[in-house]
C-alpha cells in the first residue's frame, strides 16, 4: 500500500460477471490512469461445503466457469483490446474473505453493489457491506448506471 503522499500502485477490483462488476471494473481503470496503477481484476471461486462422507457429485467445472465469467466481464469492460494495466486473476476463496485479505496489499478495492431493486435495491449486498466495515484500505462501491430514457 502505497504511504501517505505516495501514488496508488494497486486497484483490486471483485469481477463476478454482474453489470456492477463491469462497472467497477470501468470505474478502476478511469481511476487508475491518471494514478499510474495497476487495476487487478480478480474473480473469486471455491467448491460448494459438502458434507463429509457425501460423493463430490455433480461440482466439477467450478475454477473453468469462474474464469469464462472473468474474461467475459473484463472483455465487455474493456472490448478486445484489455488495458496493459490490467491483470486478471482467478483467486479460489470466499470473496468477502478474499478481498478483506487482498486489501491489507492494496492502494483502493472497488466492488460492484448488487442491488434487487426497489427498497431493496439501497441495501449494499453482503461482500460489499463487509469490505466497508473490515477492509484494510479505501473501498470504492459502484452501482450499475441507469439505462438512458426511451425515446417517446
Amino acid at each position: 500500500m502505497g504511504s501517505a503522499g505516495a501514488p496508488f500502485q494497486r486497484i483490486i477490483v471483485g469481477v463476478d460477471g454482474s453489470q456492477a462488476s463491469v462497472e467497477a471494473l470501468r470505474q478502476a481503470q478511469r481511476l487508475a490512469v491518471p494514478l499510474g496503477a495497476k487495476v487487478l481484476a480478480n474473480a473469486y471461486w471455491d467448491y460448494p461445503q459438502v458434507y463429509s462422507g457425501y460423493l463430490m457429485m455433480g461440482i466439477e467445472g467450478f475454477e473453468e466457469r469462474a474464469g469464462e465469467i472473468l474474461e467475459e466481464t473484463v472483455r465487455t469492460a474493456y472490448g478486445d483490446e484489455t488495458p496493459s494495466n490490467v491483470v486478471a486473476a482467478l483467486v479460489r476463496g470466499h470473496p468477502r474473505d478474499a478481498l478483506i485479505e487482498a486489501s491489507r496489499d492494496a492502494d483502493l478495492v472497488v466492488v460492484g453493489r448488487r442491488g434487487h431493486g426497489g427498497f431493496g435495491g439501497l441495501l449494499l449486498g453482503s461482500v460489499s457491506s463487509a469490505l466497508v466495515a473490515h477492509a484494510h484500505c479505501p473501498v470504492l462501491v459502484v452501482h450499475t448506471p441507469e439505462a438512458p430514457p426511451e425515446p417517446a
